[in-house]
């Protein structure tokens, strides 16, 4: 048998393994972000409310009662508005972050003998990972957040901006160019840094921790424990610069794409917690960590049993 041949013969896995471990996070992560996209969706709408520099508003309050006033006022499907970029957004976010952290950790940073993978490693490996795959995702993430939006200001009698997914793509191609696909993609990047180092760093540390240390084996046990880690450490590291992040991608634009509100990310913090407090950089913490926890545990539990059938090495 000649070497193409052999080739040709070896499972997709082995063949094509970064567009294969592609997929397979990209169809984990979709799984997750469709299960927990109502708490996303209260999560964006609190901390939005009350933003001094938008103006006096009358927000909901709590967690509870803003996904009931949802429900309520705008019906129960609409906890589902801007479903479908974040599903775009996760495809191209979580296939291009994994991938790019197990090439970090197995080819340019590298395992220690014994396979654990120091904590410092782990810390650049989720940093780098999260940025550039954030970055790539950013003009989705943007689309997003815009149309979670949409029912709020129909309630408050201003007239809708988009149709549709594609439809809100176009507008915010033909508003602000290209550069205003990619608004706000600095926090963005930030906020993705943050999160990954609790989320990737935390899962992988403790999971192999668990494994060298402890008479755990590699199993849903292991996954569950370290998942839940990980969501509450990128839930801690993370919130403050997703109110930055969400903040900047729904406030107003003039022609040029500028924010009406906010020169910058820094300028957003400032103002936030000058106008409303340090504290207010936590809002909606309680529905980010509540969404983060599970779509943790279902993203990691899925990854890893779908890696497992095809074949793939336990992450």
């Amino acid at each position: 048998m000649s070497p193409a041949e052999e080739e040709r013969s070896l499972p997709l896995p082995e063949r094509w393994p970064r567009a294969s471990k592609f997929a397979l996070s990209a169809c984990a992560a979709a799984v997750a972000e469709l299960v927990t996209f109502p708490l996303d969706l209260t999560k964006t709408r609190l901390q939005i409310q009350g933003e001094a520099a938008a103006g006096p508003a009358v927000p909901y309050r709590g967690m509870l009662r803003t996904a009931a006033g949802i429900a309520q006022e705008e019906g129960v499907w609409k906890l589902w508005q801007g479903a479908t970029p974040a599903v775009y957004r996760h495809i191209v976010y979580t296939g291009v972050r994994m991938v790019t952290y197990e090439h970090l950790r197995d080819s340019v940073l590298g395992r220690a003998e014994d396979e654990s993978f120091p904590l410092w490693k782990a810390v650049v490996g989720g940093v780098s990972a999260g940025a550039i795959g954030q970055f790539f995702a950013s003009p989705t993430d943007l689309v997003k957040v815009q149309m979670q939006m949409e029912g709020k200001r129909k309630l408050e009698g201003k007239p809708l901006r988009f149709r549709g997914v594609h439809h809100a793509f176009l507008k915010i191609l033909s508003e602000g160019g290209v550069r205003g696909l990619w608004a706000g993609w600095v926090p963005n990047v930030q906020r993705a840094a943050l999160v990954n180092m609790g989320d990737l760093t935390t899962y992988d540390t403790v999971k192999h921790f668990l494994l060298l240390n402890t008479t755990l084996v590699d199993n849903s046990v292991t996954h569950c424990v370290s998942s839940a880690c990980s969501g509450l450490v990128a839930a801690v590291l993370g919130t403050p610069a997703d109110v930055v992040k969400t903040r900047i991608m729904n406030q107003p634009r003039d022609k040029q794409g500028r924010g009406l509100l906010y020169k910058s990310s820094m300028d957003c913090l400032i103002q936030t917690v000058q106008g409303e407090g340090f504290m207010s950089l936590y809002k909606g913490f309680i529905p980010t960590w509540m969404r983060m926890a599970p779509w943790s545990l279902v993203f990691w539990l899925t990854y890893e049993q779908i890696r497992r059938l095809c074949g793939v090495t336990s992450f």
